[in-house]
């Protein structure tokens, strides 16, 4: 199966989470701090503390990977959002699917993010881990309890995407 990669935009992820894009999301901002920073509220919900989960924040270093894969293997995270913060110029593809059991096909999309963008994933959205071309370092915010919400699908056929 051949997927187009596609630019990502706030309204197309919205099924599958909240995008902040420190690009786009500047104008709504407000000035703080004497007037030396902007403060931009509103560009995601968190879901940290089902079940006894507290919030976590860690840093990933993302090995180099050719986005084109083939990529076959999705996860999710049903009791909490997940959020992914570049570093460092990072640039990645979020690969994202809708579906209860397993992934739905149907629902199936990949989104190119540049280094001012950050992804916080839905509680349950299916994804693949991190698919950064150059590799790069990136905070992630997420859900840590003493039992690991993480469950892995299979999907039918292999995804290469374009």
């Amino acid at each position: 199966m051949r997927l187009p990669i596609r630019p990502i935009s706030a309204a197309e992820f919205a099924p599958y989470g909240w995008l902040a894009d420190a690009d786009a999301d500047a104008a709504c901002g407000r000035p703080i701090n004497e007037g030396s920073s902007q403060r931009i509220d509103g560009v995601g919900e968190l879901q940290l503390t089902a079940e006894g989960g507290v919030p976590c924040l860690a840093l990933f270093r993302a090995q180099p990977r050719d986005p084109q894969g083939p990529w076959q293997q999705l996860e999710r995270h049903r009791l909490g959002t997940q959020t992914f913060v570049p570093m460092g110029g990072a640039r990645y593809v979020v690969l994202v699917a809708l579906g209860d059991e397993q992934p739905d096909m149907a629902t199936l999309a990949a989104f190119a993010a540049a280094d001012h963008q950050a992804v916080t994933l839905r509680a349950g959205t299916w994804h693949h881990g991190l698919i950064a071309p150059q590799g790069g370092d990136f905070v992630v915010i997420e859900r840590r309890a003493d039992t690991v919400d993480c469950e892995l699908a299979m999907l039918a056929t292999a995804v290469t995407l374009v």
